[in-house]
C-alpha cells in the first residue's frame, strides 16, 4: 500500500488487491531501524536474504542481497493452509528473469483444493490463477490451481488433485501458444491415467493468456462463456474410428469426413464476404479491399457496437488495430482515414466494408440473444416425469392451496412478511397470462427489499425470470422481439434508473410491447427509416428505498411495504442464528424451491371468467382506482389459475373464479390497498405509527428533538431526518424553535390509521358476505 510501482503494476494487471493476498518486496525490509538480527538470520536461513559484501556506510557491518527484489510476492500453502513457500513476480518486465521461486519451496497456488471440488481449473502461471480467483461467478462453481510453468506441474500438484475424491472434470486454462498447448495435452495424457474417469478438456483464450484476456476485456463474463465453451481433451470419435478402420465401410466413412475437414479448412482459407463466427472471439470478415477481425467477442446487447477492430492489408500483411464504436459514424469516418493513410487503402472502399460489416454484427448479435431465448423456451430447466406431475397435481387438487403455497414459502427460507410473500409470489407468477401484474417493494435501506424479492423468484422455474442490478436508458428497446414475452422482469434498485428507462419499463408493463424508430443506414451510406418491435406482455418487480418515484409508475403497481418492525427484526435475526448453529436444514430449502419450480411449471395458462367481477369494489378513496381496480381483477384470476385443479371450466374452455378466490385476493392485497389509500407510503407510515405511540405516552402536546426521535423508533439519523422532513412538509408534524437553538417537533394531525384500516376492511369483507349471501339459496 504504500509502493506507487507495486500498484501501478497490479494495477496494469488487473489484479485487485483487496480480492487477493499480495506481497510486494521493497528489499528494504532489514535496513536502518527495521535492522533486526533475529529477523535477518531468519531471512537467510530460508533464502530471502544472502551476504553480500559490507555494509558501504558501516563497514563492520555484513551487507546482504535480497532475493526477490521489486516483486510482487504471493504465498504458496500446505494441506494444512500454512504457508510453506513463497512466489515472487518481477515487477520490472525483465524478459530474462521473471519469476523467482523461494529455495525449497513447498506448497500450492492458491492452495489446495477443497475435498468437495467436483469441477478444477488449472492455470498455466500464478499470475493466471490470481486473475481468475478474483471472480466471484467462476469460484462459486469451479477450484482453482497454479501449474507454476509449462514445465512444473509437480508431483505435490498431482497428489493434491488423486486426493479429491469427487472431482468430475479438469480443464486446464494454459496459455494459446504452442508451449501451452503441448503442456496441456502431455498433462491431459497423465492425468487420464491417473484419473480414467474424470472429464478433461481446456479453453481456448482470445488472447495470449488469462491474464492478457482479463486486461483486454472489462466484462469479466468472458471467463464463463469461455469456461460454456471448453472442449474435452480426449475425442472419443478418434478411438472409434481406429477401432472400426477394418469394419466394412469404415474407410469410406473415414474418408469422407477427411474430405469435408478439407472443404472446412479451404472455407476458412478462402471465406466469402459474409461475417466468419466459427471463433466467438475472432469473427473475420474478407473483402475485396482488405481482412477484417472483431477480437475479443462483441457486446451482449445492440445498445452499442464497441469492439477491439483489426484491419489487414491482404498483400504485405499489415495490420491497423483500434478500438471502436460502430454506432459512431465520426469514429468510423476517423477510423478510415487514418487507416487509409497507414495502410495505402481506399478511403470509401474502407466505410462501404466496416458499414456492411455493422450490420453483419449486428443481425449476429440479435440472432444469438434469440437462440438464446429460444433454446430456453424450447428446453426449459425443469422437465416433468410422470410420477412428478401425479405428485404435483395430487398436490394442487387439495383444498387451501394458497395457505399451503405461503406454508411452503416460510419453509423455504422467507421470515415473517406472510402477506407480502403470498402476494409476490402470485404477481410473478402472472407472467403465464396476457394480463401481468407488477410489484414495488419499498422500504428503507437494508430492510430486506431485494432479498425477499430474489426468494420469492427463486421458487418459480428460472427460465422464466430475468434479473437486473440496474438497466440503462435504452437497452430494453434493443432486446430480440420475442426476449420478454411472458417473462419475469426483476429490477433489483430503480432508484438509480433515469426517466428514459423508467419509461421503457412503465410501457412494456403496461401495453405489453416498446414499438421504436430508428434511423437505419443502408449499404449505399442512404439513411432511412426502420422500426424496432421488443414484445411482453411481462410480470414484474422492483426494489426502492423512495417512499414515492415517478407518478404514472406508481399508479399500476401494488405497493408492497416491507415490514420493519421489531418483531420482524427478531423473526430475522433468530433465522439467521438458528441457520448459523445448524437448526435450519438448507438442503431442504432448496428442495421446497424447487418443488414450488416444478409446481408452476405444471400449471397452465388458461383464461379466466370473474362471474362475480361486477359485484365487488374497492373502495372509493384508492388512490388511481380505475388501474387499482383492474389490479385487483388481475389478481383474482392468478388466484384462480394457480387453484386450476379445483376449479370448474365453462363451455369456452375458461376457468370460473369461485368466491373463496376473490376471498383470498382480498386478504393478501389488504396492505397494498391500504397504502394506495394512505397518504404516507409504507415505510414512512410505519415510521409514523412508531413516532405516535412514543409521543403519546407524554401526551399528545409533547415536543420533542430529533435525538428523542431516534431512540424511540431505532431508525438512523439520515433516515430519520428524511422521515421528519417528509411529515413537516405534509403537514402531520410541526417544527419549532431555530436552528441556532435547535429545532424542536409537535405532532399536529393524529390520523386513526387503524379505525381507517379497520373501515377498509370491512367494507370488503361485506361484499364477500354479500356475495356468500346469495350462494347460499342455490345449494
Amino acid at each position: 500500500h504504500n509502493s506507487k510501482p507495486a500498484q501501478e503494476y497490479i494495477k496494469q494487471r488487473n489484479l485487485d488487491p483487496i480480492k487477493l493476498e499480495i506481497g510486494y518486496n521493497t528489499a528494504q525490509f532489514h535496513h536502518g531501524q527495521r535492522r533486526d538480527e533475529a529477523l535477518i538470520n531468519n531471512c537467510v536461513a530460508v533464502g530471502l536474504l544472502a551476504p553480500w559484501g559490507v555494509n558501504n556506510r558501516k563497514p563492520e557491518e555484513q551487507a546482504y542481497k535480497a532475493f526477490g527484489k521489486e516483486c510482487i510476492v504471493f504465498a504458496l500453502r500446505n494441506q494444512s493452509n500454512h504457508i510453506t513457500g513463497l512466489y515472487f513476480r518481477s515487477t520490472t518486465n525483465n524478459e530474462d528473469a521473471k519469476h523467482f521461486y523461494l529455495k525449497e519451496s513447498t506448497g500450492l497456488y492458491p492452495s489446495y483444493p477443497k475435498q468437495e471440488t467436483q469441477k478444477l481449473i488449472i492455470a498455466e502461471s500464478v499470475i493466471d490463477a490470481a486473475s481468475l480467483l478474483q471472480i466471484e461467478a467462476i469460484t462459486k462453481q469451479y477450484s482453482l490451481l497454479a501449474a507454476y510453468g509449462t514445465n512444473r506441474l509437480n508431483d505435490e500438484m498431482k497428489a493434491a488433485i488423486i486426493e479429491l475424491q469427487q472431482l468430475k472434470e479438469i480443464i486446464f486454462a494454459f496459455d494459446n501458444d504452442e508451449a501451452g498447448n503441448k503442456a496441456a495435452a502431455k498433462y491431459a495424457e497423465e492425468l487420464k491415467a491417473l484419473l480414467p474417469t474424470v472429464s478433461i478438456s481446456k479453453i481456448s483464450l482470445p488472447n495470449k493468456d488469462v491474464n492478457e484476456t482479463l486486461q483486454a476485456h472489462s466484462d469479466t463474463d468472458i471467463f464463463s462463456d469461455l469456461l460454456n465453451g471448453r472442449t474435452d481433451i480426449f475425442l472419443s470419435t478418434e478411438k472409434e474410428n481406429t477401432e472400426t478402420i477394418n469394419e466394412p465401410g469404415a474407410k469410406l466413412l473415414i474418408d469422407t469426413t477427411i474430405e469435408r475437414k478439407k472443404t472446412q479448412e479451404l472455407k476458412q482459407q478462402h471465406p466469402t464476404h459474409e461475417l466468419n463466427t466459427t471463433n466467438p472471439y475472432k469473427l473475420s470478415y474478407t473483402t475485396d479491399t482488405a481482412n477484417y477481425y472483431v477480437q475479443g467477442g462483441l457486446p451482449k446487447t445492440n445498445e452499442h457496437l464497441k469492439i477491439m477492430l483489426v484491419i489487414e492489408h491482404k498483400e504485405n500483411n499489415l495490420k491497423a488495430r483500434n478500438k471502436i464504436d460502430l454506432y459512431e459514424d465520426k469514429q468510423v469516418e476517423k477510423l478510415c482515414k487514418e487507416v487509409s493513410e497507414k495502410l495505402q487503402l481506399r478511403k470509401d472502399l474502407l466505410e462501404a466494408d466496416l458499414y456492411r460489416l455493422t450490420e453483419l454484427l449486428e443481425n449476429h448479435i440479435e440472432r444469438t440473444l434469440q437462440q438464446v431465448k429460444e433454446d430456453a423456451n424450447d428446453q426449459p430447466q425443469i422437465i416433468l416425469t410422470t410420477k412428478e406431475r401425479a405428485e404435483l397435481t395430487a398436490f394442487a387438487s387439495k383444498p387451501k392451496l394458497i395457505k399451503r403455497l405461503n406454508d411452503m414459502l416460510g419453509k423455504a427460507g422467507i421470515v415473517g412478511e406472510e402477506r407480502n410473500r403470498i402476494l409476490l409470489l402470485c404477481i410473478g407468477a402472472s407472467y403465464m397470462l396476457m394480463e401481468t401484474l407488477h410489484a414495488l417493494i419499498q422500504g428503507s435501506s437494508g430492510s430486506g427489499k431485494t432479498r425477499i424479492m430474489k426468494q420469492i423468484i427463486y421458487c418459480l422455474p428460472k427460465h422464466k425470470v430475468n434479473t437486473y442490478t440496474r438497466i440503462t436508458d435504452k437497452v430494453l428497446y434493443n432486446y430480440p422481439t420475442n426476449f420478454f414475452c411472458n417473462t419475469l422482469l426483476c429490477i433489483e434498485d430503480v432508484d438509480g434508473l433515469s426517466e428514459e428507462a423508467l419509461f421503457a419499463w412503465r410501457e412494456l408493463s403496461s401495453n405489453g410491447e416498446l414499438n421504436s424508430a430508428a434511423s437505419q443506414k443502408l449499404d449505399n451510406g442512404q439513411m432511412v427509416a426502420a422500426e424496432k418491435l421488443v414484445k411482453g406482455p411481462i410480470a414484474s418487480m422492483a426494489c426502492t428505498t423512495h417512499g414515492e418515484i415517478y407518478e404514472d409508475n406508481m399508479g399500476r403497481v401494488f405497493l408492497i411495504a416491507v415490514d420493519e418492525s421489531i418483531e420482524q427484526t427478531r423473526k430475522i435475526i433468530q433465522y439467521q442464528n438458528n441457520k448459523a448453529a445448524g437448526f435450519i436444514d438448507a438442503k431442504a430449502e432448496q428442495e421446497t424451491k424447487i418443488f414450488l419450480q416444478k409446481l408452476f411449471t405444471l400449471l397452465q395458462p388458461f383464461e379466466v371468467l370473474n362471474q362475480y367481477g361486477n359485484e365487488i369494489m374497492l373502495p372509493e378513496e384508492a388512490h388511481k382506482i380505475r388501474r387499482l381496480n383492474e389490479m385487483y381483477q388481475g389478481l383474482v384470476k392468478v388466484i384462480t389459475v394457480i387453484n386450476q385443479y379445483q376449479r370448474k371450466k365453462n363451455e369456452q374452455g375458461k376457468l370460473l373464479t369461485e368466491i373463496e378466490d376473490i376471498e383470498t385476493a382480498v386478504h393478501i392485497m389488504f396492505e397494498s390497498i391500504v397504502l394506495k389509500v394512505d397518504e404516507l407510503d409504507g415505510s414512512l407510515r410505519q415510521f409514523y405509527e412508531k413516532l405516535k405511540s412514543f409521543v403519546l405516552k407524554k401526551g399528545k402536546t409533547y415536543e420533542f428533538t430529533r435525538f428523542e426521535v431516534r431512540e424511540a423508533t431505532g431508525v438512523g439519523k439520515t433516515q430519520q431526518h428524511y422521515y421528519i422532513n417528509q411529515l413537516v412538509n405534509l403537514c402531520y408534524v410541526q417544527q419549532l424553535g431555530f436552528a441556532n437553538r435547535g429545532f424542536t417537533y409537535k405532532i399536529v394531525y393524529w390520523d386513526d390509521y387503524e379505525a381507517f384500516r379497520e373501515r377498509i376492511k370491512q367494507d370488503l369483507l361485506k361484499q364477500i358476505e354479500a356475495l356468500k349471501a346469495k350462494q347460499e339459496p342455490k345449494k
